[in-house]
């Protein structure tokens, strides 16, 4: 009868055990898995803001395309075809003037910064001037490739003079929306955010024959054109 009644109490005792320890592993196990276990979501830290672009022609820039955000979650080339204002330039660039000339993979591997003319810029070319560069694939590498250089600059870190993925340097001065290119183009609206470039509107078609004088080392300018020959096997020497 003894043996029986301390088999009994020694098994409630166990039970007892037990139970008292269960509460505290169940309100252990949120203190371990959960950092804030009164607010379990995870946190994240906030997307910085998409600054404005600048310049006098942003106003109907941002009216026209009024999801202009949007651009800083796409590539470059995505961007360039979807700015009426430049569609002349997003034809040459995308093999539309000329099949032979296409560098939207290569601006799409950037970071670039890239001087897009406006539609209004290349109409004032001289009579004949655009056509015969469309028909001579080397001659529109060397007006594609001039507008674009290495880097991702905002509108007030863009000053300086550069060598281009043509190879010619370019010379810009300014800041903000007061930027000028080589002394001749002015700023239309710039620093719109691609996921990979920014794309600065000019109102004036940039020739690699009146830039700057080069102030970059030599070594320097020939890194720059084997860049640009080895990021694109279909261009042809920067000539």
């Amino acid at each position: 009868m003894k043996t029986r009644t301390s088999k009994t109490l020694g098994a409630a005792a166990g039970i007892a055990a037990i139970v008292v320890s269960l509460p505290l592993a169940i309100t252990a196990s949120p203190l371990t898995t959960t950092a804030n276990a009164d607010d379990p979501t995870p946190t994240s830290t906030p997307a910085a803001p998409i600054p404005d672009p600048q310049g006098s022609g942003c106003d109907a820039f941002k009216t026209e395309l009024p999801n202009w955000k949007d651009f800083a979650t796409k590539p470059v080339g995505t961007v360039l075809a979807s700015i009426p204002d430049i569609s002349t330039f997003n034809s040459l660039v995308s093999g539309q003037a000329n099949p032979a000339v296409n560098i939207v993979d290569v601006l799409n591997g950037g970071p670039y910064v890239v001087f897009a003319p406006t539609n209004d810029a290349f109409a004032a070319m001289a009579p004949g001037q655009l056509d015969a560069i469309k028909a001579d694939p080397a001659a529109l590498y060397k007006l594609v490739y001039y507008h674009a250089f290495l880097g991702l600059l905002g509108p007030d870190d863009l000053k300086g003079q550069r060598p281009t993925q043509q190879g010619a340097e370019i010379k810009v001065t300014g800041k903000g929306g007061d930027i000028k290119v080589n002394d001749t183009a002015k700023e239309v609206c710039g620093g719109i955010e691609a996921s990979n470039a920014r794309i600065y509107m000019i109102d004036t078609v940039l020739d690699p024959a009146t830039g700057p004088e080069p102030i970059s080392p030599t070594a320097t300018s020939s890194t720059a054109t084997t860049t640009a020959a080895t990021t694109t096997s279909a261009a042809p020497p920067a000539g």
